[in-house]
């Protein structure tokens, strides 16, 4: 084997031993190149590029660097004669070459279960591989094989699959037996990752039911049991990645996690709602739009609030019925809240005649309103004149009540009730709208025989009357019938005076909120149930 020496050494040997070390060096350099040209010749035959540092390299007298040319590794050879190799091929291939090519392939294959009937051929470097694979996996395995080798111009296939059924079924067989027995033999490492995994799970379970302390780091219910399923998971996952380190069986953990994130993003898209109406439901419970019992509006849908799950607002109509309204309906939806402010004004309309003052009738009909005792003093209830009509003047009342302490609907209709008696005690006269129709002469006539062959036949009065279009003097028929109307009114009062008179006229009369309804209510809060109520006194409402 050549022995290398620095130049600089050279350099300070000749100046200390003069003609000794120069003698040396001649031989030194006689012995390299015997080397160089013995290594050149081995890698030649083994297909490698002159790696010999050259011996007629220049250095300055400063610095001595040796130029070595680093072999440029060839692309795999082509199979089936189809060469994708740039590298150079030698011009003269040797026989001994194809035989030593050969002989090392048929032992690779002779070492290698379902290789043994494959039979090799080389010449000029091309080799020819034939014979019979049991299948195409077997194939593909004795090509690589092959490509893997130096020298190797080109692989020709021509290898028959013989898709034996015995051949492939012990060849599955003999794989899934040595799994059994690895398995067999991993069984004892197996049980203690499940064991770890299962003490690790039940922890993160046991931590996760400690409501009190979840409750004690955040007042917010559904923030306390969204931080106590997360931890939940944290522990869940982190008990199965300690159990598969244990195994060994890190990349299946990897390979769980990207299966887990593609199925994620298609449960994201089918679910969308469901994500949508969860993070609604964390944002209404951090929000707290409405308390239990408020009377609330949400979408047209009115009710009173009975609780705020994870999932929906649950209300009682005024019907007595429960309605479950989405979280993501309630939150981009409209929330009017009756109970917020408890004062709230109701209005309704009364006409009267127009020749009637409608200062007066103001006057009257507030100072009826004011007596009753749901009617709040602050703010006062005002009337004012919305519309003058053809035969009347309408008037608007408006009343403030406390809704906490009165049926919003029963005080309306005892206030109109009240409004339109005293103003007809008063003289005032509530007229219905008036329609005049006018005929022509010949139209008139018509309708007057018709009127008198109908009376004559059947000895009834007519319901058709013609109205002259000529203006008439007032008939004193109307003023009896305007007598008639005045006895009919205090008919109707003195017989509704009879019948409030009864036992049952103080419920008709009371604008008490019912009973019942709230009692409803009440059961529906004290009603247990699965999903943990949401709304909460302590936190702070928006």
């Amino acid at each position: 084997m050549a022995t290398y020496i620095d130049r600089p050494i050279i350099r300070s040997s000749i100046k200390a031993w003069g003609q000794i070390v120069l003698l040396l060096s001649i031989l030194f350099a006689f012995s390299a190149h015997a080397a160089s040209e013995e290594i050149s010749s081995i890698s030649a035959a083994l297909g490698v590029e002159d790696a010999i540092p050259d011996s007629t390299a220049t250095a300055d007298d400063d610095t001595s660097e040796t130029n070595i040319s680093t072999p440029t590794p060839a692309p795999p050879p082509a199979i089936n004669g189809e060469s994708t190799n740039n590298g150079q091929i030698e011009t003269t291939p040797t026989l001994q070459k194809d035989n030593d090519i050969r002989q090392r392939i048929n032992g690779i294959f002779s070492e290698i279960e379902g290789l043994q009937a494959v039979t090799v051929s080389v010449t000029q470097g091309v080799v020819t591989l034939a014979g019979e694979a049991a299948n195409e996996k077997k194939a593909q395995q004795a090509i690589n094989l092959t490509n893997r080798l130096t020298d190797v111009v080109t692989v020709d296939d021509n290898i028959n699959r013989t898709l034996d059924v015995q051949e492939n079924v012990s060849t599955v067989y003999q794989g899934l037996k040595a799994q059994l027995e690895n398995l067999v033999k991993a069984l004892p490492l197996l049980l203690v990752g499940i064991v770890i995994f299962a003490l690790v799970t039940w922890f993160g379970s046991w931590l996760s039911r400690r409501k009190k302390m979840w409750q004690r780091l955040t007042p917010n219910p559904f923030v306390a049991e969204l931080l106590s399923q997360t931890i939940k998971v944290i522990f869940i996952i982190f008990g199965l990645i300690l159990a598969l380190s244990l195994i060994g069986a890190e990349t299946v953990l990897g390979t769980l996690l990207g299966g887990a994130g593609v199925i994620g993003i298609a449960v994201g898209f089918a679910v969308k709602d469901t994500i949508e109406n969860y993070i609604a439901s964390l944002m209404l419970s951090i929000r707290q739009p409405f308390r239990a019992r408020d009377q609330v509006v949400i979408n047209g849908q009115e009710g009173i609030v009975v609780r705020l799950t994870s999932r929906a607002t649950i209300l009682m109509t005024l019907d007595g019925n429960q309605l479950r309204i989405p979280n993501a309906e309630v939150f981009k939806g409209t929330i009017l809240n009756y109970t917020k402010n408890p004062e709230r004004r109701f209005t309704f309309e009364l006409g009267v005649d127009a020749n009637d003052d409608p200062l007066a009738a103001i006057k009257v009909g507030l100072d009826a309103i004011h007596t009753l005792a749901f009617v709040l003093n602050e703010p006062k209830a005002i009337a004012v004149i919305t519309n003058v009509g053809d035969s009347n003047i309408v008037l608007e009342f408006q009343v403030w009540v406390d809704q906490s302490e009165t049926d919003f609907a029963k005080a309306r209709s005892i206030a109109i009730r009240e409004t339109k008696h005293a103003l007809e005690d008063k003289g005032f006269s509530l007229p219905e709208p008036i329609y005049r129709l006018r005929f022509n002469n010949k139209l008139e006539k018509a309708f007057e025989h018709m009127q008198s062959s109908v009376s004559n036949t059947n000895n009834v009065q007519s319901d058709i009357t013609i109205t002259p279009s000529i203006p008439e003097p007032i008939d004193t028929n109307q003023v009896s019938g305007s007598h008639t109307d005045d006895q009919d009114k205090k008919q109707a009062k003195a017989r509704a005076k009879t019948i409030l008179q009864g036992r049952s006229a103080d419920e008709v009369l009371d604008a008490r909120p019912d009973d019942k309804l709230m009692e409803k209510v009440e059961q529906e809060i004290a009603q247990s149930s699965d999903e943990t109520d949401l709304l909460n006194n302590n936190s702070p409402q928006e």
